[in-house]
């Protein structure tokens, strides 16, 4: 007996120190000893033999040796055979077993779990519960739950909680670890957290996974207050705040939790300078990263795959792409994942060939290809619209069968998509054996951008499950083609799903929405939600409130925003200088460009285009000229079209034609339709029909389709007497089928968008709105307005019927707001002045050009538009 135990004791030792040649030197001592054939000393040898990872020699113990197999024999090689990764053999095994206990099918689900096919663990349980041979321990719940929990079985959930009570495995710390885990995975958090609360001692595997659903279903600053909150921390509860707090983009503060978790004696382990690593590359912080590169290679004896590939994206995002290759050249062992992140840096920073070239290396250097360094690689041809390389990669996936995965497909979607190849992006869908959210918004968005929404719909339809994201890009499809209220329709019944909440995104497209319309209640509504979510003071939702306050006449309440935005970008002074300059308010669009100088801000593009649009508006010719030479001078931005086209415009108006005519000879581009537009509107301000006559000839030789150089042309020579000129111009249009662009106007009125157009007779209220109309003529009359002998149509202009709806529906206090899409004529401002006076209400008509408020008989126009 004690010869028996001390063998055993020596082939656990070796098991445990990895000792293959001590177990096959004690092996051929038990045949020496005639122990050869205790099935106790062989079983012990069989667990050495699988612990050393000799599993040929365990298979030929097993086939040869050991005559009489019990439970516990197969027990083990089944574990031997799970672990060494041959599940195959191990459910070969399994259903040869003349008989099983509890731990026959543990083992089996555990290997099940280990293998991350969690749906065959499940199954393997109901097959134990069914068959009744063995009752469940510990282990077999908390090997089920892991699998439920994994997978996110909602329904399943409950029914295992049934179970767990009927067993009565309360007070088990591991199972009760399992179960709050598992209902946390599956979005039950408020039910974890009640049974979480009930436990005595729960261990900090537990504590921890409550953090992760905090942070996962309520937002990062529950788990922040979770967290603080903990009795018991340990690195895994800092690192799950750490990488919380940076994929939520509060980047900065998972740092300074690294920081504050040194302080206080926490040690740092890998997953920790992952994290790290990567906050500082979203940051492009190089002087942190470096930092936490030393302490690196001071604390860990050696730096894992992981670490490595988090210091080469660091390295390759900030433009150090010489030490990202050499951290990559310092690992000896390079994994797919250092690769990848390689390639990736390298598309980011250098030539996309050499992004190839290193494909093609790690192929050479593992035998083997990655299916994210594949996807990275589709991805890089989708920056470059690379369509034949791309279409090179489909064939490789193809080949080595990475088509079935899924971040492959997507980007091989994505790819096809931006090319306008929608036959194949639909043939790589469709061959999919399994698509996530990404898939179908893809599909989604692909469809969305060309104008074809009624498919992008048909794939929103078919989703199963929805997120945010999904919501947004349909969402985003119909107001960006022109279906806003089809968009904010979409938005309420986003709002009554339970498991999707609106995002920073959803508020943005939303705001754009109203802006294009000009749905003032609704974008009050969307404010108010924007507070309740707390999301008012995002810098993108404020800079999209702003615009949309602007866009629908009221600047005043986009100035109060704009002053109680924190931490302005150059969004948002754009977003305030654009505001200002489409109500023709050039003084204080060019102090908010020169604020935004002195606060340090850093003016681009669009700036320039916002201020100058401004000085166009409002005859600002010096300032327009100071900013057009700073422009190039100091912030050293080349003056694009929009630049040209404002100068233009803002000398034409000012009367300066030969000048403005001057420096379109010197553009060092050629001149569009739009900035010989603007030199010909000037010409018919200021009555120059040679002018005008050379300005409409370049806009005809560029082959414009727009209507309105055709119509204003024309007008130059009506206005002059030239009626045979006039009509020549018309015949020309007709010659090249252009036809003139409807007017037309909008209103809200009682949350119903209200559309008028010249002439309407569809409108139900239409004999009521001309009668009112005929009223308002007549009072303006009385002030010296004297009809002009036009058409009936210039008569009853678009505006003209939205005023007289204006005044007839919306109470005498409320200002009547009214869009139009075309650029408001003559007659109608004077109409529309006059009728301010009349009626001592306030209009503000935003047109295709910019905003007019009239009031008590004047414009805030000052009549220079």
């Amino acid at each position: 007996m004690a010869v028996t135990q001390a063998l055993a004791d020596a082939l656990r030792s070796c098991g445990s120190r990895g000792a293959l040649a001590g177990a096959r030197a004690l092996h051929g001592r038990l045949v020496t000893v005639g122990l050869a054939s205790a099935v106790f000393l062989q079983n012990t040898l069989l667990h050495a033999y699988l612990s050393c990872g000799a599993l040929s020699d365990a298979r030929r113990l097993l086939r040869a040796d050991i005559k009489e197999p019990n439970v516990i024999t197969h027990n083990i090689m089944m574990n031997g055979y799970a672990k060494q990764g041959s599940l195959s053999d191990a459910e070969e095994l399994f259903d040869r077993m003349p008989r099983r206990d509890v731990a026959s099918w543990n083992t089996l689900m555990s290997g099940y779990f280990q293998a991350r096919r969690f749906l065959d663990g499940l199954e393997t349980f109901v097959s134990m519960h069914r068959s009744g041979d063995s009752l469940p321990n510990a282990f077999t719940f908390c090997c089920v739950m892991k699998s439920c929990g994994a997978l996110g079985c909602r329904e399943l959930a409950p029914q295992l909680l049934g179970l767990f009570w009927k067993f009565d495995f309360w007070g088990d710390p591991d199972v009760e670890t399992a179960l709050v885990d598992m209902f946390v995975r599956c979005g039950y958090v408020d039910f974890a957290s009640r049974l979480f609360s009930q436990i005595e001692r729960p261990t900090i595997f537990c504590r921890n996974s409550m953090l992760a659903g905090y942070a996962k279903l309520y937002g990062i600053d529950h788990a922040i207050e979770y967290f603080e909150d903990m009795a018991e921390r340990d690195v895994v509860s800092w690192n799950m705040m750490i990488a919380a707090l940076s994929q939520s983009g509060r980047v900065r503060e998972a740092l300074g939790l690294v920081v504050e978790m040194h302080r206080k004696g926490v040690r740092l382990d890998s997953t920790t300078y992952t994290s790290s690593l990567t906050a500082c590359a979203r940051l492009f912080s190089l002087g942190w990263g470096k930092q936490l590169h030393a302490k690196v290679i001071r604390s860990l004896p050696q730096i894992d795959p992981y670490v490595a590939s988090a210091l080469i994206e660091l390295y390759a995002k900030c433009g150090s792409f010489k030490e990202a290759k050499r951290v990559f050249n310092s690992l000896q062992d390079r994994n797919s994942v250092s690769w990848t992140v390689l390639i990736g840096g390298s598309l980011q920073y250098e030539c996309f060939s050499k992004s190839v070239e290193l494909f093609n290396q790690m192929r050479a250097e593992l035998m083997a290809i990655d299916q994210f360094a594949l996807a990275t690689l589709i991805s890089g041809c989708f920056n470059r619209m690379d369509l034949c390389l791309g279409r090179q990669l489909h064939s490789l996936c193809l080949k080595s069968g990475h088509n079935r995965a899924i971040v492959v497909s997507n980007s091989l979607i994505s790819l096809y998509a931006k090319c306008g190849d929608l036959q194949n992006a639909e043939f790589v869908f469709s061959s999919m054996s399994e698509r996530d959210i990404v898939s179908w918004t893809s599909m989604i968005t692909a469809y969305s951008q060309i104008g074809n929404i009624i498919k992008a719909r048909e794939f929103f339809d078919g989703m199963a499950t929805r997120n945010a994201i999904t919501w947004n890009a349909m969402l985003g499809a119909y107001i960006q083609h022109g279906a806003e209220e089809d968009g904010l329709k979409m938005y309420s019944a986003m709002l009554s799903q339970k498991d999707v909440t609106p995002d920073w995104v959803t508020y943005v497209t939303l705001f754009r929405g109203c802006a294009d319309i000009g749905a003032n209640k609704l974008g009050d509504q969307i404010i108010g939600h924007t507070v309740k979510a707390g999301l008012i003071l995002n810098v993108s939702v404020a800079n999209a409130a702003i615009t949309m306050y602007s866009k629908c006449g009221r600047i005043s309440e986009a100035q109060k925003l704009f002053d109680l935005l924190n931490g302005k970008d150059v969004v948002s002074w754009n977003a305030m200088i654009t505001g200002y300059s489409q109500h023709g308010m050039g003084k204080q669009a060019a102090k908010t460009f020169d604020d935004m100088l002195s606060k340090g801000a850093k003016p681009d593009y669009i700036s320039y285009v916002a201020v100058l649009s401004g000085c166009s508006h409002s005859g600002l010719v010096q300032e327009g000229k100071l900013y057009f030479d700073m422009m190039t001078r100091v912030h050293g931005i080349s003056p694009g079209l929009e630049h040209f086209s404002c100068m233009v415009d803002l000398l034409g108006r000012a009367g300066h034609l030969t000048e403005a005519k001057d420096l379109i000879d010197k553009m060092p581009m050629k001149p569009t339709a739009e900035v010989w537009g603007a030199l010909l509107s000037a010409c018919k301000i200021h009555g120059n029909d040679e002018l005008a006559e050379l300005a409409a000839k370049h806009v005809f030789e560029l082959d414009s389709p727009d209507s309105g150089s055709y119509m204003l042309l024309a007008k130059i020579y009506s206005d002059a007497g030239k009626s045979d000129d006039s009509a020549q111009v018309r015949k020309l249009m007709r010659d090249k089928g252009i036809k003139k662009n409807p007017g037309y106007s909008w209103m809200e009125v009682e949350n119903k968008v209200h559309v008028f157009k010249a002439d309407d007779v569809n409108h139900p209220q239409v004999i009521a709105i001309r009668n009112k109309l005929d009223e308002l003529m007549e009072k303006i009359a009385h002030l010296g307005y004297v009809r002009t002998e036009s058409p009936r149509s210039e008569i009853h202009h678009s505006e003209k019927l939205a005023v007289a709806f204006g005044i007839m529906s919306l109470p005498a206090w409320m200002p009547i707001h009214i869009m139009k899409n075309l650029r408001i004529c003559g007659d109608c401002h004077t109409v529309i002045k006059l009728i301010s006076s009349v009626t001592d209400r306030e209009f503000v008509i935003r047109d295709g050009v910019r905003f007019h408020h009239f009031k008590s008989g004047s414009c805030s126009c000052g009549d220079y538009w």
